[in-house]
């Protein structure tokens, strides 16, 4: 309930007026048995065409006043339901963005599109329900109960038992249906993560002609999504039809007693046919009921579902100091294993420090631990032991907003979106004019940018699809020289260049006008040699730091990568 208080506070006016419209209609509902009551017993039964009409014209204005309520209601319904929906979306997407690396590790991005999706749109659904029908049920059936007890006591009897055998066959289909409901969201999930990864890997699966094995796959995760709407649905399936029989069987029962009542003049015709339009209102208010309950319970499991996301760690703090740092960077002691890992550490006991301006290289085997080094800097996730210190702030000290505006960023799988060109470069400085476009361009070597139909205003696709993998490594790489920050991390940015447009990058992140720290991360010796200070990694452990020449002499795991890649003449 606290996840709807906090969007129902906001549309509160509307809301009441939706619940207070409701209240009304159902009140009109429930008045036209007993109007009917009258017809027949002052006017039918006593021939009075005058009666008739009375209480006829009083049934009409009656009916015309309760579709008038349900009119409102189902307007303000639709309006407070969707804007709440939107709301909703937008909080979840804020708070996704918001989240901490072991917040996305935790909860799949398939899952987090079938929560934002499918099931706010459930909540949006039950919203619209709860103000145009759900509260309707209830105040019919309690009032039709009423009203016909009022009428005949002796026939009330039977519809208290009734109301009493439904009430159990509720209980039983909501005990059941609530961890179906709860699966059924679960295997929807795997059908989009299915789906998300295919489209991603397309090209890999065609290179490699997994087609049917992938198809397979989606089969199987489609088939136990069958499976589960089939189960879930099967506890409606079976209790409506009981439902049904139980009324029905009340029905019957109230027409047998109602006509032996007559004939010994304890109940006369109108209060018969009163009582029977009253058993259908409660028919049809049980049955409502039933649908409440049950998309109740699957909203319940929707609902958990998204606060489960809400509920998820976010970023670190944000901070509003603002502070411009030099670029000096410390590692003291650090070790750190990942949470969700094998809790075997991935940095152990790592010490380094460079100053402003240099660049450092990052060297060594698959799975040394090179990678974490940049998303501990970027307090992606914080350290078991030891500090990172930038300038003299603990990093733990700084928000995570101050770290990474200080911070840019060239990955080696470089995300482009869908836009210009220029917009793309514009995530390093939404400021930047065409001019410093340009300029930035020429120093990631993005010559290819003015050969393309409109130039900058170019149109890229999802991720860069419509550009090679150099070409889009170089506008990653111009993106973050762009953002002009004290530190630019490459992260095996230059993996998809030639020897000589990599050797050109290099030098223009060297030239003067170039004041950064720059650190490279890379598997290519002769990439690493053109930096200040080279740390060599090997299973989370640093085995090496210094010049070219220094571990040359000293570091053994350096002197094979040097041998194997330079001397073997794999790299020029």
């Amino acid at each position: 309930m606290k996840l709807y208080g906090k969007y129902l506070r906001k549309y509160k006016v509307p809301f009441l007026i939706a619940i207070l419209c409701v209240a009304m209609e159902a009140v009109c509902d429930l008045l036209g048995p007993t109007l009917m009551s009258h017809i027949v017993n002052s006017g039918i039964e006593k021939g009075s065409l005058t009666e008739v009409y009375y209480w006829g014209i009083r049934m009409l204005i009656v009916t015309l006043i309760g579709a008038c309520f349900a009119i409102t209601r189902n307007n303000l319904a639709s309006h407070v339901s969707q804007r709440m929906g939107a709301d909703l979306r937008a909080d979840l997407f804020e708070k996704i963005m918001s989240f901490s690396e072991v917040s996305a590790d935790k909860i799949e991005s398939g899952s987090l599109i079938t929560r934002m999706t499918n099931d706010t749109s459930q909540i949006v659904h039950f919203v619209n329900g709860m103000m145009r029908i759900f509260l309707k049920a209830p105040i019919t059936c309690i009032g039709s109960i009423i009203l016909a007890s009022m009428l005949n006591i002796r026939l009330s009897l039977i519809i208290y038992g009734v109301v009493a055998v439904v009430t159990i066959l509720i209980y039983i289909s909501m005990k059941a249906s609530y961890p179906r409901f709860y699966k059924l969201q679960k295997a929807m999930d795997q059908v989009n993560s299915k789906v998300q990864e295919y489209l991603m890997g397309v090209r890999l699966v065609k290179v490699f002609g997994t087609f049917e094995k992938e198809t397979n796959k989606f089969e199987e995760a489609n088939s136990n999504l069958m499976q589960k709407v089939i189960s879930s649905q099967m506890v409606i399936t079976l209790i409506s039809p009981f439902l049904t029989l139980v009324v029905g069987i009340g029905t019957a029962v109230v027409i047998y007693i109602g006509s032996r009542l007559f004939t010994m003049n304890l109940a006369n015709t109108g209060d018969i046919t009163a009582f029977i339009i009253y058993m259908a209102q409660i028919l049809s208010s049980l049955l409502m009921i039933t649908n409440v309950f049950t998309m109740f319970v699957r909203t319940k499991a929707s609902t958990a579902r998204i606060n489960e996301v809400f509920d998820c760690e976010e970023d670190c703090l944000r901070s509003n100091k603002g502070r411009k740092l030099s670029g000096k960077i410390t590692f003291e002691n650090v070790t750190f294993a990942y949470p969700s890992g094998s809790g075997v550490p991935a940095i152990n006991d790592l010490s380094f420090s460079i100053n402003s301006g240099e660049s450092l290289a990052i060297i060594g085997p698959t799975g040394s631990g090179k990678s974490t080094i940049t998303w501990l800097l970027l307090r992606f996730y914080d350290v078991d032991s030891g500090k990172i210190i930038l300038d003299d702030y603990d990093i733990k000290t700084l928000g995570a907003d101050e770290i990474r505006s200080n911070v840019a960023i060239v990955p080696q799988n470089p995300m482009l979106f869908s836009g210009s060109v220029a917009e793309n470069l514009r995530w390093g400085d939404k400021h930047a004019n065409i001019d410093e476009l340009q300029k930035t361009a020429e120093k990631a070597h993005a010559d290819f940018i003015m050969q393309m139909p409109n130039g900058y205003d170019s149109l890229l696709g999802s991720g860069g699809v419509n550009l090679s993998g150099g070409q889009k490594q170089r506008i990653s790489i111009a993106r973050g020289i762009l953002k002009k920050a004290p530190i630019l991390i490459l992260d095996d940015a230059t993996s998809a260049l030639d020897a000589i447009t990599e050797a050109k990058v290099r030098e223009n992140l060297k030239s003067k006008d170039f004041n950064q720290t720059v650190i490279m991360i890379t598997q290519r010796c002769g990439t690493a040699m053109s930096a200040d200070k080279i740390l060599v990694m090997d299973s989370g452990r640093k085995v090496g730091f210094g010049t070219h020449e220094e571990l040359m002499e000293s570091c053994e795991v350096y002197q094979d990568i040097y041998h194997t890649q330079i001397e073997s003449g794999r790299e020029a």
